[in-house]
């Protein structure tokens, strides 16, 4: 007879399981994952490489930035998407992104339980998930968010041991720096907890230890040079923070508080319960959160970091307080069938059920069903929101979502005709030859375009208005 030990499940495992069908479930069936634009383009680039058996080193999508060194940074990433494209359109796109939700939540989940009581890990779970679930976009961050949340929870067992990583930890490396630029907090992550275990390692295993995690931070960093670009792959982020154009772009700002955000929420149960229950985090550890914070209130983009990061490094310190039973094996493995089973169910409602993408704020479907095949060859001035789907549709853009392609005059000047500079936009139009333009309703360039001589309106909806110049339309 099999053993019965094989039997059976953790608790923790089976915490894990239903935490990832949750995950999955939401992303496989919330709409909101495709409200960013970019994902078009991303699937287009994917196209690209898929068709030309090569990954993009120069832009091929724009207009204004023609030519100019683009190495695809998330090649991996956009390639998965693109394939799941090609499967099943929107739906295997759902489902893609699922499992990505659905492997983070397992792995948050997973490190809670086999720390906490089943009610601590929840708790402990939605607010986590709280920090997360406002960036479950259809987007390469997501796809690596699964490998950094188990670096991070690999770096954390090392520390609680005070050994270093694992060198199978490594392996991770080359698939996460192949897939989103994020690596990069990876390898900075391990350097800083490396110098915690230096300073709080026991006396008679801290040279051991010291070396261990310099190599294993030296491995790392090595491991991400396995990409198409070599050292500029790693120097890329750097690079990209340097930029003066960010402070135009909604993801690299500051969040707005003016209503309560997800992840101020969690913040401030952090905060209440170290300073209720009388948590204790080393001085590096501590510092190591406060950067996440800050991070997290700098740039949009990093609460990612802070919902799942964030809720390792404190899993550790917290358990003390939040500790369930001695761990043991006494779920029963039927409740993995189960969650198999209802996993299964998920994924043919998901086949089944047709996704129906009209016209919305990154989509101007019907706008640009009006706009003549002859006059689309023509260079545009589109906005920067509607970019993604001009991508898709085969429309080179004047301005897109790569924010590392444009520098900051260029997103300056951008910035300039969206808030209605008439010099700006006449200047634009004559210098880059505009023949129409296609802006989010609404917009104050699109009062001045109906000022200006041999310009006309061609179509506009709630989401999209379409400027063509009379001299050069047809008929």
């Amino acid at each position: 007879m099999p053993d019965r030990q094989m039997l059976r499940l953790s608790d923790a495992a089976l915490f894990a399981l239903l935490a990832g069908l949750g995950g999955f479930a939401i992303a496989a069936f919330a709409p909101q994952i495709f409200n960013d634009g970019d994902t078009y383009w991303h699937i287009r680039a994917g196209q690209w490489m898929l068709a030309h058996h090569a990954v993009i080193r120069r832009d091929i999508f724009s207009y204004t930035m023609a030519g100019k060194p683009w190495p695809a940074q998330e090649w991996l990433s956009e390639i998965l998407m693109a394939l799941a494209w090609k499967a099943g359109g929107w739906r295997a796109l759902h489902i893609l992104f699922g499992f990505a939700a659905g492997a983070t939540a397992a792995i948050l989940g997973y490190a809670l339980r086999d720390r906490f009581s089943p009610l601590a890990a929840f708790v402990a779970l939605v607010f986590g998930a709280c920090a997360i679930v406002p960036s479950l976009l259809a987007r390469p961050h997501l796809l690596a968010l699964p490998v950094l949340a188990g670096w991070c929870l690999g770096l954390v067992r090392a520390r609680e041991t005070d050994l270093a990583p694992s060198p199978w930890l490594l392996l991770l490396m080359p698939l996460w720096a192949n897939l989103h630029g994020s690596f990069m907090f990876g390898i900075a992550l391990a350097g800083a907890l490396a110098l915690e275990a230096a300073f709080e390692t026991p006396p008679e295993q801290r040279l051991q230890t010291i070396r261990g995690w310099a190599l294993f931070v030296a491995a790392a960093l090595l491991a991400a040079l396995a990409t198409p670009h070599g050292v500029a792959g790693i120097l890329f982020p750097f690079r990209l923070l340097g930029m003066t154009g960010l402070s135009y772009v909604s993801e690299w700002k500051s969040a707005d508080f003016s209503t309560l955000q997800p992840f101020e929420l969690a913040i401030l149960a952090a905060v209440f319960v170290i300073a209720t229950r009388g948590v204790r985090l080393t001085a590096l550890r501590a510092l190591i959160l406060l950067s996440l914070v800050h991070m997290s209130l700098q740039h949009v983009r990093h609460v990612l970091l802070l919902g799942t990061a964030g809720t390792l490094l404190l899993a550790t310190p917290l358990a003390g307080v939040f500790a369930g039973e001695p761990r043991r094996s006494r779920a029963n493995s039927l409740g993995a069938v189960a969650v198999a089973a209802v996993l299964a169910l998920l994924i043919g409602l998901r086949l089944a059920l047709p996704v129906v993408r009209g016209d919305d704020a990154a989509s101007p479907v019907t706008a640009l069903a009006q706009v003549p095949a002859a006059l689309r060859q023509a260079p545009v001035l589109n906005d920067y929101t509607l970019s993604g789907y001009l991508m898709f549709r085969g429309i080179r853009t004047f301005i897109d979502g790569r924010v590392e392609l444009y520098n900051g005059p260029f997103f300056a000047n951008d910035m300039a005709i969206q808030q209605g500079n008439r010099a700006a936009l006449i200047a634009t139009l004559a210098r880059y030859h505009i023949r129409w333009t296609i802006m989010a309703a609404g917009e104050p360039a699109n009062g001045l375009l109906a000022g200006l001589p041999g310009w006309h309106r061609l179509y506009a909806d709630r989401y999209a208005v379409i400027y063509a110049c009379g001299y050069c339309a047809p008929g």
